[in-house]
């Protein structure tokens, strides 16, 4: 008897689902905080950024009242984002029940970190198998507004329905070992009551059968776009094919409209961006640069319907190297919401590029826009044949300054 074929699980809507927008700290912080302050049973959480500061400590003291009243906690923290935890902060927790895992801690050569490759860049809590948050936003103070023209603009869902459960198992499968994972196994599906009426697929990207997941929905959300396109997103520079699906669109009459950091916190990011306006506004693509602050966002959506909000990057980095995780919204509600959001953002904090007029250097300019384009765009590919080891998900011991190398990891990380 044949099985029958299945989509992978990220090909498949599952509906019944509602989606709250959250915009910057001041939205997701008291809504993360207020989740785990009312756990009752366990908080799955993954980030690349945990710092020390107000945020950090705010986070700190949630899980160590959640641990202290019986809750299971468990917290994935990347090695090279998060690398300055301090004994008292990471042993506190430790100390109260809290299991805190770091992905591939690394070793450092001559004060540098140096594994910056493949790294866990999604960001995710899951609380009680009931509620999730998935974005961009990291938990640092620079997140918030008061921490001053650095603070960053950027974007996370609330989500509530049966898109949580498959969540819930990924973040468990992420870090549990398959006995402890088979004996708290997440109810399917079907076992999550309806919360609303919107559509959904939680899409991952990994380094083995997730590679190009989430540029993939991408591109077929641009192929199918017939009115609008909105991209914003703090680190672009795709491949050669999702550049020509967004210059198709537009070359079809599609309104396609992109927003892109005009202070960035990194100036390489702004300058390989801009290597590809010209060719992208030849095909009447239009383009924003936000510069209130930096952008760190990474939302988008197409027509009146799809939408997407997660922590993948539109670069090299985050479409071919790191782990990453994004959910994709089929919902008129949340489009408009989220449109409007970016409207105001175009209107209010954004200068439009104009696009160069012709000159003579146009041939030396798109010479130059090719190389360095290639040079990039090739980047992981040669990344990958350095010599690298299996990343691996290390736990934290009691009375340890964090992750002590060589204590025995759940899985293999991928």
């Amino acid at each position: 008897m044949k099985r029958p074929f299945r989509l992978p699980r990220s090909s498949r809507w599952v509906p019944g689902n509602h989606f709250e927008l959250l915009e910057n700290g001041e939205e997701f912080f008291p809504r993360v905080f207020g989740a785990i302050a009312q756990a009752r049973r366990e908080v799955m959480l993954e980030t690349f950024i945990l710092f020390e500061d107000k945020i950090g400590k705010e986070l700190h003291a949630a899980l160590l009242a959640a641990a202290q009243r019986g809750v299971d906690v468990h917290v994935l923290v990347d090695g090279f984002g998060s690398p300055d935890l301090s004994d008292d902060f990471v042993g506190s927790l430790v100390e109260a029940g809290v299991q805190f895992r770091i992905f591939d801690p690394g070793r450092r050569f001559m004060g540098q970190r140096l594994n910056l490759l493949r790294r866990m860049h999604r960001k995710i809590v899951v609380v009680d198998g009931e509620l999730g948050f998935i974005g961009g936003i990291n938990y640092s103070a620079d997140h918030v507004l008061d921490f001053g023209p650095e603070a960053k603009q950027d974007y996370a869902v609330q989500v509530r329905g049966p898109i949580v459960a498959q969540m819930h198992h990924f973040t468990r499968e992420a870090v549990l070992d398959r006995a402890q994972h088979k004996r708290h196994r997440a109810a399917g599906v079907t076992g999550r009551p309806h919360a609303g009426t919107a559509h959904a697929m939680f899409v991952t990207r990994d380094n083995q059968q997730h590679t190009n997941d989430i540029e993939r929905h991408y591109r077929v959300a641009l192929r199918a776009a017939r009115q609008r396109v909105v991209i914003a997103n703090a680190y672009f520079f795709p491949g050669y094919r999702f550049i020509r699906e967004m210059r198709r669109a537009a070359r079809r009459g599609v309104d396609v409209r992109i927003i892109l950091q005009g202070q960035p916190d990194m100036p390489i990011v702004k300058t390989a961006a801009s290597l590809l306006y010209d060719h992208l506004q030849r095909a009447g693509v239009r383009i924003y640069e936000y510069c209130d602050r930096p952008l760190h966002g990474k939302v988008a959506l197409v027509d009146d319907e799809w939408s997407t909000v997660g922590s993948s990057n539109l670069d090299p980095l985050s479409l071919s190297l790191n782990l990453e995780a994004n959910v994709i919204i089929q919902d008129r509600s949340f489009n408009a919401q989220l449109y409007r959001r970016l409207a105001h953002l175009m209107d209010h904090s954004c200068k439009q590029i104009d696009a160069v007029p012709p000159s003579r250097w146009d041939g030396l300019r798109l010479v130059r826009s090719y190389a360095v384009f290639h040079l990039i765009r090739w980047f992981p590919a040669w990344a990958g044949w350095l010599p690298r080891h299996e990343p691996t998900i290390t736990l934290a011991k009691p009375g340890t300054a964090g992750a002590t190398p060589g204590a025995p990891a759940s899985s293999p990380a991928t």
